[in-house]
């Protein structure tokens, strides 16, 4: 039943997924390449070093002879989990998985043209002149993201021919690891998007967290809720396809895949994460039986998850900073957020801080047939009470 777990990434999610994790009894080893990463303030063990270094992942590797490597963040020697997996060590949920959707072109190309899932039109670029010739197919306005990145990093919305040149240094400056491609997206006019948290088992059947709505602003989530609005006949096709593709990329775990919706159009395929998503966080508001960092630990591990049951409704908000400091904040405006009834506040312990960096979240609940927009009015102003300092 234990397991010796190596963490790639130490982030927030990964924080709440080793809380996961040791509720289970498991043993964790947390890695990221700073120390006291959040994730490591909770984890019996840890390891700095740049996980694009394949001979430092493999000399990690040596060191602890895991069980089971639960990456977390996009920055990973990704290819060097095939032979770890040959080897007999689990990758969550699958080496194909992680390698695929660590990188847009080939998320995209699975959904596109292997599955035939409903996205965006596309086109990449691997120079300037690439861009433009993409751009002028697409029209404008168009959507300018790094082939590897991650919330929101070195995305742009493309409006005039003008704005080429700075999307493609923003672009290129913003991508993670050493590929230096974009891709192009056709501009969506979708009324909303949602996150649908799918659960893959070892041994049942694939499960679906009720749907849930998100804001983002410059490509990062600013705060989320469950349940989002959405009309049954593009639950299911969204459900259909979140099923399908996951299939196709193999594994155990919980999965976070997004999706626009519109009214006229109907479901489009966005993106994939193979881990806790963001946007997940709501479901840390008691909105769920389980978590989706619980989801993922029992999924992982075997262990089977009977249902998903939706108890409350949720709303997240999160803490940004105005400040880039190099030492641990301080925060003020705690005891008020505290003094609200379900609610509570979750304060990341980032150890050092950037401009619009996010470091805590307020996530409120109310029964079920509360009012949403009501909650999610009152999570986002506590979460502005919060001063990080």
């Amino acid at each position: 039943m234990i397991k010796k777990i190596l963490l790639l990434g130490s982030g927030e999610l990964g924080k709440e997924f080793v809380i996961a994790a040791k509720r289970l009894g498991q043993y964790v080893i947390a890695c990221d390449s700073y120390e006291k990463a959040p994730a490591m303030q909770v984890a019996d063990e840890y390891e700095v070093f740049s996980m694009l270094d394949g001979e430092a992942l493999d000399r990690v590797i040596e060191k602890h002879h895991p069980d089971i490597i639960v990456p977390e963040i996009e920055a990973i020697r990704t290819e060097r989990l095939y032979h770890l997996e040959k080897e007999g060590i689990q990758v969550v949920p699958s080496a194909r998985a992680v390698n695929i959707t660590m990188n847009r072109k080939a998320i995209r190309d699975l959904a596109a043209k292997e599955l035939g899932l409903k996205t965006a039109k596309y086109y990449y670029a691997k120079s300037l002149d690439e861009l433009k010739e993409a751009a002028e197919k697409i029209g404008f306005p168009c959507v300018v993201k790094p082939l590897m990145s991650s919330s929101g990093k070195g995305q742009s919305l493309v409006k005039t021919r003008e704005d080429l040149p700075h999307a493609w240094e923003y672009g290129c400056n913003g991508s993670r690891g050493d590929i230096k491609e974009l891709i192009v997206e056709e501009f969506i006019h979708f009324d909303s998007e949602i996150t649908l948290l799918t659960v893959t088992q070892k041994n049942g059947p694939t499960l679906f967290c009720p749907p849930i709505g998100h804001v983002q602003k410059g490509g990062d989530y600013r705060e989320s809720f469950q349940p989002a609005h959405i009309a049954p006949e593009h639950l299911a096709e969204a459900q259909r396809m979140a099923a399908k593709v996951t299939e196709a990329l193999t594994g155990s775990g919980i999965w976070g895949v997004e999706f626009f919706l519109s009214h006229e159009n109907g479901v489009y395929f966005s993106e994939l994460s193979p881990r806790p998503h963001d946007t997940g966080m709501v479901t840390l508001a008691n909105t769920q039986n389980l978590n989706e960092f619980e989801l993922h630990a029992c999924a992982i591990l075997g262990l089977p998850i009977p249902g998903i049951v939706q108890e409350h409704i949720g709303a997240s908000a999160v803490i940004l900073s105005p400040i880039a400091s190099e030492r641990a904040p301080e925060y003020k405006g705690a005891e008020l957020v505290c003094s609200q009834p379900n609610t509570y506040l979750r304060i990341f312990g980032k150890p050092f801080t950037k401009v619009n960096r996010r470091m805590g979240v307020v996530v409120c609940y109310d029964k079920v047939d509360g009012d949403l927009d009501a909650l999610r009015d009152k999570c986002k102003s506590l979460a502005e009470k919060v001063e990080v300092c």
